[in-house]
This record gives structure tokens, C-alpha cells and sequence, in this order.
């Protein structure tokens, strides 16, 4: 089967939607399917990757191709479309110019992908296009970025997200919530067909038995011995209010802190917050390589989850599974009927608190930090949680059964 994986950043950059393509992508190859990834030349956090223009296609691995884009990076909205816009055209480019492939995965990195997955199908209609969503557009614009819900713009971007549901032969969410906004907003007549495949962690970089080495940037000035860790992107959807008003309150008792491993657009927001109000226990740091994370992981108390309220159906964490793998119980502050607040209410692996909720986040990380038996109940549940749903050995399946099904065009 030839399939072609589009998405704007892949590894070696860092950006979680690149390693779950990465996942994918070397898994399909591993079976005998004839891969292409493309990519960007750009980076998600910074200067453009040190990496090929193309990576041939080995024996097991996919052949990467990475179209050009300007990296002019994320801290306008006008730089952000122009790395989007400029990639979009370079990958529908590539697309038009390929052979026939028997499937074009579109991912939402940028939004809109999937246009030119359509544009390869109307050369080759029996090309089945599969949308991967990990976030909502035309939505995330309107609730946190500059687009006004129900302006002319907002119109027209659904209509083309509506115009591509259309010709999607198949549509993979990350939850119930965010399946069920995609179907009601963009679908028709039960078009197209929808599964719920949750973000993964391999199995093989957490192996049940793993003592990780410990990550040197526990020893960082202001970090107590119970760290309740926050590592990856801190979003628009991801607020600190609450996050801010709970280390406030646990700075009195001397043995707690907060750890921030990555960075995002609140990143600054939460660094004044935390400047104007003297925490002391709380610790930001740079993202770190993917091959760091077990350690990272492993020092920490708890891990920590944040989403908006607003965010319900059209983002979903991805952070939940690596503290899972690493068997730490999971604090989550968002609403209910998220992925991560299923999770806890399935497996017993931590607590789900909503947004305003300081004191309910202060006492959940003091009563995990001061009943062992609690914190060890809680981190073998998470661990079974990883086992049993969150890794690429569960997930990986579940992609290869809708890949597999025989098209409708054939």
C-alpha cells in the first residue's frame, strides 16, 4: 500500500504532532507499506532542523520530504499564515506530482491540510483521504486567536472545512468530544466515517522495568522534593490562573513545587504571573529532546493537566500519556468529557478537578504526597491505563483495521 502522511513538522523537531506522524509513519513502513512523510523545513520552537530535503526510503522506514517554508515562527498571527500558507502550497505541489497514493493522511498541523490530500484525489479518485484531527479549525481561531465567530472569515473557513468533510473518506479524533464537534459542525448524513484513536506513547521508551537516570534539571534552584510537573506546550487553551493560585497556596508548606518543562504562547503570561507574586516553588524550563522525557517524567510527584473550559471538543492533551507511561498519577484542571478526564474516571489514575479550583488542586497534591499508599494505588492504575489503551501497541492497531478496510472507490 503507498500511503503519505502530511504534516508540517516532523522529527528532529520536537512538536508532539510530528512524533505521533513519526510513530505512524515507521510503523506502516515496518509492514511493508510504501511511506512518504511531508514536512516542513521549519521548527516548531525555533531555527529550522538540521535535517535532509529528503530522507530516501529505506528497507524499514519511510522516505521524508520536506517542502520548504520561510520559518518566520509563531509570535504573529501574519508570520504563523505564512508558514502555513507557504507549506500548504509546497505539499500540494508535491502531492499533485506524486503517483497514485491508495491513501493521503491530512493532519491539522497546519489547519486545512487535507486540501491537499483532495487536490491529489481529483488526479487519482480511488485515493482514500483520512483526516487526523488533534485540533478543531476553524474553532481554535475563534475561541483564542484573531477570527470572530460568525465574521465573514469565520463563514468562509467553515465552508471550506465543510467543503473538504465532504470528499474525507474517514475522520480520526482524539475523543468522543472532539469527534462529536467535527461530525455536528462539518459532516453530513453520517459522511464521513469517524474513529476515536487516542495520542500514544511507545511502549518500547517506557518498558515496565525502567529506572530512568535522573534528569539534572531536578537540581534547579526552588525545587522542593515533591514536583508536580507540567511538561510540553502551554497553550491558549492551557490557563494558569488556577495552576498559580495552588503553588500560592503550597508555598507555605515548604515541600511542594511546580515545574514547567517547555514552553508556548502563556509561557510568558505565566512567568509574570509568577514574577508578580514572588513563587518562589515555581520553575520554568526549555522543552527538552523526546529521549529525555522518561527522566523528566520519573522525578515528578504528579503530573499536570490544564485545558479551558472553551476547549472541549476541539483540543485534546497530548500530555497525559507519558505520565501514564511512567506510572504517575495525573492531575487534570479542564472540563469534564475530555480524553484525560475519561481516563481518571476509567482507570482510577488521578484526580479531575475543574478550572477555579485551587483548593481542590492543593489538597489533591498534598494527599498524594502524604498517603504513599494513595500515590502507589494511583501510579498502577496509570501504568495499567499507558498498557491497556495509551500505547502505540494499542493504538497502532486501531489505525491499521480503518488503513486496511478496502475502499469504497475501488
Amino acid at each position: 500500500m503507498r500511503v503519505t502522511i502530511v504534516n508540517l513538522f516532523y522529527p528532529p523537531d520536537v512538536a508532539a504532532s510530528g512524533t505521533f506522524a513519526a510513530s505512524l509513519a515507521e510503523h506502516r513502513a515496518s509492514i511493508g507499506d510504501d511511506v512518504t512523510v511531508i514536512c516542513g523545513t521549519g521548527s516548531y520552537i525555533g531555527p529550522a532542523a538540521d535535517a535532509p530535503a529528503t530522507t530516501p526510503r529505506s528497507a524499514s522506514g519511510p522516505r521524508v520530504i520536506r517542502s520548504w517554508t520561510p520559518s518566520f515562527g509563531k509570535t504573529t498571527t501574519v508570520r504563523r499564515l505564512g508558514d502555513y500558507l507557504s507549506f500548504l502550497v509546497g505539499a500540494t505541489a508535491r502531492l499533485l506530482a506524486m503517483p497514485r497514493q491508495d491513501v493521503v493522511i491530512a493532519m491539522t498541523s497546519p489547519p486545512f491540510a487535507q486540501v491537499a490530500a483532495i487536490a491529489h484525489r481529483v488526479i487519482h479518485p480511488r485515493t482514500r483521504v483520512v483526516f487526523w484531527c488533534h485540533d478543531v479549525y476553524p474553532d481554535a481561531a475563534e475561541e483564542y486567536g484573531p477570527i470572530r465567530p460568525e465574521g465573514m472569515l469565520s463563514r468562509v473557513l467553515r465552508a471550506v472545512q465543510r467543503w473538504s468533510f465532504r470528499r474525507t473518506d474517514h475522520v480520526v479524533a482524539l475523543d468522543d468530544a472532539m469527534l462529536g464537534r467535527l461530525r455536528s459542525e462539518y459532516g453530513r448524513g453520517g459522511h464521513p466515517a469517524g474513529s476515536v484513536v487516542p495520542n500514544w506513547e511507545p511502549l518500547a521508551l517506557f518498558p515496565a522495568d525502567a529506572e530512568p537516570a535522573s534528569w539534572p534539571g531536578y537540581d534547579a534552584p526552588g525545587l522542593a522534593g515533591n514536583v508536580v510537573l507540567y511538561l510540553g506546550n502551554l497553550g491558549y487553551g492551557h490557563p494558569v490562573g488556577t495552576i498559580a493560585d495552588a503553588a500560592a497556596e503550597l508555598a507555605e508548606d515548604g515541600d511542594v513545587s511546580f515545574l514547567f518543562v517547555g514552553g508556548g504562547v502563556r509561557y510568558p503570561e505565566l512567568a509574570e504571573e509568577v514574577r508578580r507574586r514572588g513563587l518562589r516553588n515555581v520553575v520554568l524550563h526549555d522543552y527538552v529532546p523526546k529521549s529525555v522525557t522518561p527522566s523528566v517524567l520519573a522525578g515528578a510527584l504528579a503530573i499536570l493537566i490544564s485545558l479551558d473550559d472553551a476547549s472541549l471538543g476541539i483540543m485534546s492533551p497530548c500530555k497525559l500519556h507519558g505520565g501514564l507511561a511512567m506510572g504517575r498519577p495525573v492531575i487534570y484542571v479542564g472540563p469534564p468529557g475530555t480524553n484525560v478526564d475519561e481516563a481518571i474516571a476509567t482507570y482510577g489514575c488521578g484526580f479531575s478537578l475543574r478550572q477555579g479550583d485551587a483548593a481542590g488542586l492543593a489538597d489533591a497534591v498534598r494527599r498524594l504526597r502524604d498517603d504513599p499508599d494513595l500515590h502507589e494505588e494511583q501510579s498502577r492504575n496509570a501504568r495499567k491505563a499507558f498498557e491497556e489503551a495509551y500505547c502505540d501497541a494499542r493504538t497502532l492497531p486501531r489505525f491499521d483495521a480503518l488503513l486496511d478496510r478496502p475502499s469504497s472507490r475501488s
